[in-house]
């Protein structure tokens, strides 16, 4: 079991006056890994489910050290822990830089709930998506 890797890349709009990513850019940086964990990887493996309803229930986010602009991109690690039933929890930690070894600028994790949006109501996990999920279990480091 291993943390899910993104590179996301920084767009120059992501920087403030103070020339650092924003704090509500991060957010979106945030959501740019998690697509790429949810909708692009697990879409990869055939599970497409996640794209058919996928709702943030909750989310925290902790500032380290300030995140200056780079064209490079930033590394983002994602663990899953609290698998249940219709909701799990995705763990993030943000590095300053691309590399494994970068520091951490930036921890977060997200509830996330899944929904069969044409009944409006919770679904369970299926045993795909809860396999694909069971694969990026642990703490990030």
């Amino acid at each position: 079991m291993s943390a899910f890797v993104a590179q996301v890349p920084l767009r120059w709009t992501d920087q403030d006056a103070y020339r650092h990513v924003n704090h509500a850019r991060i957010v979106t940086l945030i959501e740019e890994a998690r697509v790429a964990l949810a909708f692009t990887g697990a879409g990869e493996e055939g599970l497409t489910g996640f794209a058919s309803g996928l709702l943030v229930a909750g989310l925290n986010v902790e500032y380290k050290r300030q995140l200056p602009w780079r064209a490079e991109p930033l590394r983002v690690e994602i663990t899953v822990r609290d698998l249940r039933a219709a909701s799990f929890t995705l763990d993030y930690l943000l590095r300053d830089g691309s590399g494994p070894d970068d520091p951490v600028a930036v921890t977060a994790w997200t509830k996330m709930a899944l929904v069969d949006l044409g009944a409006g109501r919770p679904r369970r996990l299926t045993d795909g998506e809860r396999d694909y999920l069971k694969r990026h279990l642990g703490e990030v480091s």
